[in-house]
């Protein structure tokens, strides 16, 4: 899809699109969820999306996805974070979109849902990211969640920020190819521009 059929498409949703918004927001607000213990969750939530708006272009296949992909961005934390079942998820997609629409963007989040584990690695272990690999548009997705989270660390200088950009840099070859589906599908695909950015932040000292 062009970028400029991306922004219509964009236009034409506005509304849906920020009614998918508001409803993320009040759905972790409502359990208190917080990020870096001091922002609503939103704030993420939101620079998550905004990889969509600035990058959906470069993976986005059809106009009838554009909706699962903001969907998928601002509910990816839901199961993991704010206590939704799958059918939960399933259940709220259909508020705004068609059946096809909603199984696409609650697999999208379901893939994105880290497995049980008592430590970070085995909470995102090989199971997790084949999830992701085999599911369209999760592994942008989870992407732009990275690009998100290492964003914040590399511009808040305590020492709980600087100990995340420490493990997000060691982490990051890793991640990059455990996200990697290496198929020739634009819903799939990891767009470098967001890649370069990752490693120019992460890489600055």
């Amino acid at each position: 899809m062009t970028s400029q059929d991306f922004q219509n498409c964009i236009e034409r949703l506005a509304a849906t699109i920020g009614q998918i918004k508001e409803s993320a927001h009040q759905l972790h607000a409502s359990v208190n969820q917080t990020y870096d213990k001091v922002h609503p969750y939103a704030l993420h939530l939101d620079m998550v999306a905004d990889s969509v708006y600035k990058y959906g272009h470069l993976v986005c296949a059809d106009e009838h996805d554009v909706l699962p992909l903001f969907f998928g961005a601002y509910y990816h934390d839901s199961m993991e974070d704010a206590r939704l079942t799958y059918n939960d998820v399933t259940k709220t997609a259909r508020r705004y979109m068609d059946e096809q629409q909603a199984y696409m963007a609650a697999e999208m989040v379901y893939a994105l849902t880290n497995d049980k584990g008592r430590t970070r690695a085995e909470r995102a272990g090989e199971r997790y990211y084949q999830g992701i690999r085999e599911t369209p548009y999760a592994p942008f997705v989870k992407l732009a969640d990275r690009l998100a989270n290492i964003t914040y660390s590399c511009t808040h200088g305590d020492d709980a920020n600087a100990h995340m950009k420490a493990v997000y840099r060691q982490e990051l070859p890793h991640f990059l190819t455990a996200i990697d589906a290496h198929v020739d599908d634009a819903r799939f695909a990891l767009p470098g521009v967001m890649v370069a950015e990752i490693e120019k932040m992460i890489n600055r000292q």
